[in-house]
């Protein structure tokens, strides 16, 4: 038998097909608000890849569970309120503020958005080597005396990770009470790494958004935040992860260089507070939910207080509102002098383009320091992307060439500085559970430009000519990741 294959058939079935996908993907992308941005890269992502783009989308592309959102509204409103309370009334035994109009307003903003209290008379260090960060972490942890709670979006199965999950063992054996919530995509790690401390007496927990994933095709929301509070007046929070890359110079990345920061005083309150409500928003079981004690939140002793005022500011799709990066406008748009930024991933949305662009126009100096190599790819693509289009308005761009930078930092003027997990990108902003230090400390936003400046010296000044060398090719890959960026 001879079968005969008519062309314009199957022509017209493809043309059908495709026809019938575009439409479906225009019904997709305008079910519920989104970006300007956004509907542009899924409608890419869904046209160009039939199929595969809406395997990509109901895993990534749709919206934070309900559920999630539900548990995260649940908490103790009535003791936080107390708390703050408490935070306000010894804020008075501290000298009254002489803070500039721009760090007022930054405060206040922060307050009628996120009810997050200012809180004095902090000690803030920065540690910006691997090596240094878990030793005084850990030595930090061999003083506990009544509980440890920790909180990482990466804990790894590897050397750190079991030193530190020993030293947790061993506190717990002590009769210290350990928490510990985890992101099981961050670190590829799952609840069987942390048997020893369970049977220790710990407590373990993945975070919420890590729960029911196939079923509920969430994979694109994760805790991003890296927490540690000790007897509930030392923290710890930054960029850090617990893993061997981070403190050992790998031949992917080479040097790791990042911040975190080490707080004494009642910033570790607040810092307490956001532990709290993820370790209740994830429990399975409602016996195992924690309440606001008073041993959770220890007042420093006079020979521990500092002169930071500060807010930490917690951040995540559960709300409705983007606060850390309206923190960060509220920053770049009220400078007058300078705004200094450390990044590893410079994805801006259009309304941190349209800020850090008027403030170069307005005569500030904004520098904006970046990786010189990517551990993602796509991400990293974009990043050069808007390297290059912000240094050709007039922003300073510098390459760190010593390794891999990972700090998260932004300071502005002379007295506003903040440090924590966010990173300048779309996913920091709408998608990831965020949290960062805001600092109104003259002092405080000397020492993170000088950490800035000391970078500098290992960097590379992105000019023109650099730009112009790139090759067709490296553009070309700049230009499409640019187009996903908004979904990377």
């Amino acid at each position: 038998m001879n079968f005969h294959i008519d062309i314009s058939v199957i022509y017209n079935i493809l043309v059908g097909l495709l026809t019938i996908n575009t439409i479906i993907a225009f019904i997709t992308v305008f079910r519920k608000p989104r970006s300007i941005a956004s509907v542009l890269a899924w409608m890419v992502t869904l046209v160009f890849l039939p199929g595969i783009g809406f395997i990509l989308y109901a895993f990534c592309g749709r919206g934070i569970d309900g559920e999630i959102i539900y548990r995260f509204s649940e908490h103790h409103q009535s003791r936080l309120t107390e708390i703050n309370d408490q935070i306000k009334i010894r804020n008075q035994a501290f000298k009254k503020d002489d803070l500039q109009i721009n760090s007022q307003l930054l405060q206040k903003y922060f307050i009628n958005s996120a009810d997050v209290p200012l809180t004095k008379g902090n000690e803030i260090e920065f540690v910006t080597d691997g090596q240094e960060k878990f030793a005084r972490l850990f030595e930090d942890i061999r003083q506990a005396k009544d509980n440890v709670h920790v909180e990482y979006y990466a804990f790894f199965d590897d050397a750190i990770g079991h030193r530190f999950l020993d030293l947790l063992v061993e506190k717990a054996q002590e009769g210290v009470e350990v928490r510990l919530i985890f992101d099981p995509w961050g670190g590829q790690s799952s609840i069987k790494m942390f048997k020893p401390l369970i049977e220790a007496g710990g407590k373990v927990v993945a975070f919420i958004t890590s729960r029911g994933l196939i079923r509920k095709t969430r994979l694109n929301y994760h805790l991003h935040r890296k927490i540690v509070i000790i007897d509930g007046k030392i923290s710890w929070t930054g960029g850090f992860n617990v893993g061997d890359q981070y403190l050992e110079i790998t031949e992917k990345f080479g040097y790791w260089r990042d911040t975190h920061a080490r707080i004494v005083g009642m910033g570790s309150f607040l810092l307490q507070e956001i532990f709290i409500k993820d370790w209740n928003a994830s429990v399975v079981q409602e016996e195992d939910s924690l309440d606001y004690e008073d041993r959770y939140f220890v007042f420093p002793e006079e020979k521990e207080v500092g002169e930071t005022s500060m807010q930490v500011v917690a951040d995540g799709p559960e709300s409705s509102q983007q606060i850390i990066k309206g923190g960060f406008l509220k920053m770049i748009l009220g400078a007058e002098k300078r705004v200094w930024i450390q990044t590893p991933y410079l994805i801006p949305d259009d309304s941190m383009l349209d800020a850090l662009l008027i403030a170069v126009r307005s005569g500030v100096d904004v520098r904006i320091m970046i990786p010189c190599k990517p551990d993602h790819p796509f991400i990293y693509r974009a990043t050069q992307y808007y390297a290059n289009q912000l240094q050709k308005q007039g922003v300073k761009i510098y390459i760190y060439d010593n390794g891999f930078l990972h700090a998260k930092t932004i300071l502005t003027d002379n007295e506003i500085s903040s440090v924590g997990t966010t990173n300048q990108d779309i996913r920091s902003y709408d998608l990831n559970f965020e949290v960062n230090a805001f600092c109104y400390d003259p002092k405080v936003n000397q020492k993170v430009a000088e950490i800035f400046e000391k970078d500098m010296e290992k960097s590379t000044l992105l000019t023109a000519e650099i730009i112009k060398k790139q090759s067709y090719w490296l553009r070309f890959r700049q230009n499409f990741s640019r187009l996903l960026s908004p979904i990377l």
